[in-house]
């Protein structure tokens, strides 16, 4: 494949708590699974290595956690693009939610410099926020051997803007001592498969938006 005549994918993801049960690194896997499941439908993708670090500072009292914080991440992101000129658009697919701003702002730069850019990140509509049933079930679907089910306990279980405030205030252990928000009783890989195959839908669909302008 040609690099001028190809879409470059780009996972980021982050290396956080997940909870007693989940890997450190269950946003990069989500993302790069994502990825690859865009490659599987369009011929012109490529998909990068996988970012494994992002903006996560609000789980920083948790062991394991690293970040490199929202301006960082802001650079990077820019400074990747501006590398991948080669290509004919770049996709950064997130799998965290703490990257969403400083991804904004990266996009703001680089569409401003005249680069093709989109940043896509899942949105999925009654699943909890963190280490909760959506995301344990992502991963029985994706690396069952590296669940801890037998681990796996009820967080703070009230809606994310309920504690948003406090969590950006304080961090993720100000309202979740186990750093689970949300309840993975009842995850399964079942469900993981149809978040999955939803969410690379609404990614495809996006990206086919986005090379339609």
């Amino acid at each position: 494949m040609v690099a001028s005549g190809s879409i470059l994918a780009v996972p980021l993801g982050s290396t956080e708590q997940h909870g007693p049960h989940l890997p450190l690194g269950t946003d990069s896997d989500v993302a790069l699974a994502l990825a690859d499941r865009l490659a599987a439908a369009r011929a012109d993708v490529l998909v990068a290595p996988v970012l494994p670090y992002g903006s996560a500072g609000e789980h920083a009292a948790f062991p394991g956690t690293l970040s490199i914080g929202a301006a960082a991440l802001e650079l990077v992101a820019v400074e990747l693009v501006r590398s991948a000129d080669a290509f004919a658009g770049v996709v950064l697919v997130s799998g965290h939610g703490g990257n969403a701003a400083p991804l904004a702002a990266a996009v703001g730069t680089l569409r401003a410099e005249g680069r093709a850019v989109l940043a896509w990140s899942p949105r999925i509509g009654g699943g909890d926020a963190h280490a909760g049933r959506t995301e344990t079930s992502l991963l029985l679907a994706l690396a069952p051997e590296r669940v801890r089910l037998h681990s796996a306990q009820p967080g703070d279980i009230r809606p994310l803007a309920a504690v948003l405030g406090e969590l950006r205030r304080r961090g993720v252990a100000a309202v979740s001592p186990n750093g689970v928000l949300g309840d993975p009783t009842g995850a399964t890989a079942e469900e993981g498969e149809r978040l999955l195959d939803d969410l690379a839908a609404d990614l495809i669909a996006a990206v086919e938006a986005w090379r339609r302008r």
